[in-house]
């Protein structure tokens, strides 16, 4: 079997990830790679939602260390494990040392950011007692074949399948620190690879580089999109499918999760990738898709670095019963319109309604919800539980 492993920036988006199918999820507290600490105070009820659920959870260590971080280091790891994580996630030599050390049965995942892209390194990692090897999105499916073959067995695989790319060796950029003083490997990048530049020729004469009249791209990666490969990764030796995304909306989430569980239950049932699934990973937002690496180089997204975006999440169900389904608006939407579903159940997700009744929590007939976080009730024809999404497609 292989793990769907999905991004939780926060709890809420944790909750979207488990329900809509993740195995394991990945969440980032006080020493990862994101600006946001969002799950610093819930960590042990994230940890505690995912065992709940059955699923995993693996918190993300992996800044590039200070002496002075070391000190509430060793306190955090301490209170990962007594937390019961599933495992650490590190990229720093320091930190997986100080994990091994503090927590000696804590199963350690070395990051992509510490950029394994030989077997040797990886068979290094192994000596030093680490449980898997985050593989480095620069490695071709052949290299990660023969890093498969190298490595003991007990030694698992994870690699990226989804998500944005790094004009970098997996996200050693210095660009946003040297541009905007915003540090990209402490988690604050302000992604001036996605910038639009122009040069000048002789003052402020502009002169655009060629890809569009509106400036270039030329460090504008394509994000990743391995929904078609994955029997290919799998044969490759990858046991965990990981999905990029953190920083990215709830939306997002549930989007690529349904999409990748659908596809990874149909892999494992010998079954061709269901159509749905493919049409879904293009609902939410995303760059140019490429596969990386993975079959020879990477590709620049050279027309534009604005993310395409066909869909608005416009609602959440809280509850339901019959028909009716009380929906907490999360976009505005007005009778009339036509809705489309996102379920966990992929029986009836992408499928289509015209909205023809709602009420507010006063239970009011009303034609448009454009409170913010509003909560109403509707009809809806397509059976749907709590957690489920509806969305509107973009005129």
């Amino acid at each position: 079997m292989t793990e769907l492993l999905a991004p939780a920036g926060d709890i809420e988006k944790l909750k979207t990830a488990l329900h809509f199918g993740a195995d394991a999820v990945y969440a980032g507290g006080g020493f990862s790679l994101r600006a946001d600490k969002s799950m610093d105070g819930d960590i042990g009820r994230g940890i505690a939602l995912a065992h709940a659920a059955g699923k995993k959870l693996y918190a993300a260590v992996n800044i590039y260390a200070r002496d002075e971080d070391f000190p509430a280091l060793t306190d955090y790891i301490q209170m990962l494990s007594e937390l019961g994580a599933d495992g650490v996630i590190a990229a720093d030599p320091g930190v997986i040392s100080l994990v091994r050390k503090t927590a000696p049965n804590m199963h350690v995942h070395v990051s992509t950011q510490s950029n394994t892209t030989n077997s040797y390194a990886a068979a290094f990692w192994a000596d030093m007692g680490v449980k898997r090897i985050v593989t480095a999105r620069e490695m071709s499916l052949e290299n990660i074949r023969r890093m498969r073959d190298f490595l003991p067995e007990e030694v698992e695989i994870e690699a990226f399948v989804h998500g944005a790319m790094c004009i970098s060796y997996s996200g050693r950029c210095l660009l946003s620190d040297y541009l905007t003083g915003r540090g990209s490997n402490r988690g604050d990048c302000a992604q001036p690879c996605r910038w639009e530049y122009t040069i000048t020729a002789g003052g402020s004469t502009p002169l655009t580089i060629g890809e569009s009249e509106r400036g270039s791209y030329i460090l504008n990666s394509a994000d990743m999109c391995m929904i078609e490969h994955l029997k290919q990764l799998k044969d490759a030796g990858v046991y965990s499918f990981k999905i990029e995304g953190r920083m990215k909306t709830r939306y997002y989430c549930a989007s690529a999760v349904s999409a990748y569980r659908a596809a990874i239950d149909a892999m494992e049932q010998g079954k061709p990738l269901p159509r749905a699934a493919l049409d879904e990973v293009n609902k939410h937002s995303h760059r140019t898709y490429s596969t990386g690496f993975y079959f020879g180089g990477g590709k620049v997204s050279y027309e534009t670095s604005r993310p395409a975006q066909e869909y608005d999440f416009v609602g959440i169900v809280l509850a339901g019963s019959g028909n009716r389904y009380v929906v907490e608006q999360r976009g505005r939407f007005k009778c009339g319109q036509e809705l489309e579903t996102l379920c966990a159940n992929g029986e009836n997700t992408a499928k289509t309604f015209t909205l023809t009744n709602m009420r507010n929590e006063s239970g009011e007939e009303i034609d448009d919800a454009k409170l913010v976080r509003e909560r109403v009730e509707i009809i809806c024809p397509v059976p749907m539980q709590a957690g489920d999404m509806l969305r509107r497609r973009r005129v």
